[in-house]
């Protein structure tokens, strides 16, 4: 490493992205006495999503700080519960997340998603637009300057990864309310108004229904109900009684 440098340690659980800090913590890193801490904590693979409180020789500063030589940094963890201000809480999934999305609205959280690739700028253009958090495990979707605000899903597993995002952001729970297969708003419904939905057995077995204000998709308590409520139990039981 050529130029004067800096120490920069890193929280264990920013590890993932720095793997050279793995083994000890920390890593050297050349400073140009031009780029901002957060120039140089992104160049070696961290997303400013997140980074929480910034260190340097002790005392806190913002990423905009530009490093001197010698100088003694140490990376923190977002604070949870992350509070996102501005904007009422709703996230933007892209592509690879649509367990994830489904769970989410299941419990009548507001998440947009996009079921193709339509690109990170035009996803990084929507959260923006919308004033969306963005979800996602692509670290270069992450560190585009247009995003309203964005979120790594640390975890490959849809439980481990609903488990995260509500302990990071604690949304308000509102289970049942929302289409899980295009985000709308659900309403009581009759059997006469869902009746071109269902077929002969589930028509003369149910009696109770739901409907989609924006799609129309109908719903109702049939063989996978019992996987659902579990899912809805267990989330409100570890967070819905959380400040």
């Amino acid at each position: 490493m050529n130029g004067p440098e800096i120490h920069v340690e890193f929280a264990p659980e920013l590890h993932l992205f720095v793997p050279q800090a793995r083994r000890t913590g920390a890593v050297r890193a050349a400073t140009d006495g031009v780029s901002s801490l957060g120039h140089v904590i992104e160049s070696l693979g961290v997303p400013l999503t997140e980074v929480g409180t910034l260190l340097v020789d002790g005392r806190e500063v913002p990423v905009s700080h530009v490093p001197a030589a010698g100088e003694s940094v140490r990376v923190g963890t977002v604070t949870r519960p992350q509070r996102v201000p501005g904007a009422p809480l709703r996230f933007l999934l892209d592509v690879h997340l649509g367990t994830l999305a489904r769970r989410l609205r299941l419990l009548g959280v507001d998440t947009a998603y996009e079921s193709t690739d339509i690109g990170d700028p035009a996803l990084a253009a929507r959260s923006a637009a919308d004033k969306r958090v963005m979800l996602s495990r692509d670290r270069g979707l992450l560190r585009r300057r247009e995003l309203w605000a964005g979120a790594f899903v640390y975890s490959t597993r849809p439980e481990d990864q609903l488990r995260d995002v509500l302990d990071r952001f604690r949304p308000e729970l509102h289970p049942w309310t929302r289409c899980t297969a295009c985000n709308g708003l659900l309403k009581e419904a009759s059997k006469e108004e869902v009746a071109d939905q269902l077929k002969h057995g589930t028509h003369r077995t149910y009696d109770v229904f739901a409907q989609c204000r924006d799609c129309r998709r109908a719903y109702w308590k049939g063989a996978h109900h019992e996987q659902l409520v579990a899912i809805v139990e267990r989330a409100l039981a570890e967070y819905a009684q959380r400040d």
